[in-house]
């Protein structure tokens, strides 16, 4: 297939999307030095800050290894949610998208987004899984997309199974997280370009290929 033909098809594929159907999280405040505001924060956020100071190491931002490390570590404690674990490839990927500062580290603020999404996410996985099968099957994957606030069309739930679910159409935990960490992502991204609110944004190849290639 030629590329003007593959991009044809993709165009068809989300064309009928609307995108006010999306409910991306609220993205992570704009970095800020980790001693700022503390003053401010609750008991929890302070526990929270306290952690991420462990995890990170000297130099107070979370790598693709060390988010793989911390991931990994989590999910090993938790038997119901099925996982071949995530791979420093889609701790990569996960980075990308939340680095909004291109360090490509996690800063503090980049980090608690992303962990409170998995938070919310994993609730999501396992409310979702009726079957108790430890992964969301082909039947059940979405209801579990709309629960977590991306209904699919037919033809990008298709797109999305060819690309993280197995040849029977399930997905396991690692590959739910990291689709849907990309989803809200892209989602927030078209949501801040989107100037006119009009459902539709205007890229220059450099612009595009900043947006596609680091993620």
């Amino acid at each position: 297939m030629s590329l003007g033909g593959f991009l044809n098809g993709i165009l068809r594929v989300v064309g009928g999307i609307d995108p006010g159907m999306f409910t991306p999280s609220d993205p992570p405040p704009p970095r800020r030095h980790l001693v700022q505001n503390e003053s401010s924060e609750n008991d929890e956020e302070r526990q929270f800050r306290k952690v991420f100071q462990q995890l990170a190491g000297d130099d107070l931002e979370v790598s693709p290894n060390e988010l793989m490390n911390i991931l990994n570590r989590v999910i090993s404690k938790h038997g119901s949610l099925k996982t071949d674990g995530f791979t420093v490839e889609s701790c990569r990927s996960m980075v990308a998208v939340m680095d909004s500062d291109s360090t490509g580290k996690l800063g503090f603020h980049e980090f608690k987004y992303l962990w409170n999404n998995i938070k919310r996410w994993q609730g999501v996985y396992l409310s979702q899984d009726a079957d108790g099968s430890g992964v969301i099957c082909a039947r059940e994957l979405p209801r579990a997309f709309k629960a977590a606030g991306f209904p699919l069309n037919d033809e990008l739930y298709k797109l999305i199974v060819r690309r993280y679910s197995d040849e029977h159409g399930d997905m396991d935990f690692d590959n739910f997280v990291g689709c849907l960490v990309r989803l809200d992502a892209m989602c927030r991204a078209f949501k801040t370009l989107d100037k006119e609110n009009d459902g539709s944004i205007q890229l220059d190849i450099k612009e595009w290929l900043q947006l596609t290639m680091y993620s």
